[in-house]
């Protein structure tokens, strides 16, 4: 695994699967302490979204927030409407909100996806965003 990777929750909540085979995870761990990993906002709403407690909640942002950031911008914004737009055209609208954003903020700072939607491979091919779709495992693996 090469190049800088922005997190999307799909992949995050996998990490631990033990269905994940190990070679990658190992490659995912590597990239995490090499600080090729990037969270941004949408992420970690999600993320939080899937704490189970108080306490949960407050580990998780804080191991989360020690990752490198990326931010939302006009221009993510405007790239987020862009895409939904080029989806609307070709009946593809109804992805996530927070995948446009995430799509589009990879986009932006030149970074892959690391995920595991098919979401982002919709995002990918049909719309004009300029990111690489990189799946945590096999689509069905997990």
């Amino acid at each position: 695994m090469t190049g800088r990777l922005l997190l999307d929750n799909s992949a995050w909540v996998r990490l631990g699967d033990r269905s994940l085979p190990a070679e990658r995870a190992g490659e995912v761990a590597d990239a995490l302490e090499a600080g090729r990993v990037a969270a941004c906002l949408p992420f970690l709403l999600e993320a939080g979204y899937s704490a189970r407690s108080a306490r949960d909640h407050d580990q998780l942002l804080s191991e989360l927030l020690s990752l490198p950031w990326v931010q939302i911008d006009q221009a993510v914004e405007q790239r987020s409407l862009d895409a939904q737009r080029q989806l609307a055209r070709v009946g593809h609208h109804r992805l996530p909100p927070v995948d446009l954003l995430v799509a589009a903020l990879a986009d932006r700072h030149r970074l892959a996806v690391l995920h595991y939607d098919r979401d982002y491979d919709v995002l990918a091919d049909k719309t004009d965003l300029d990111f690489e779709s990189v799946w945590l495992a096999e689509p069905g693996a997990l």
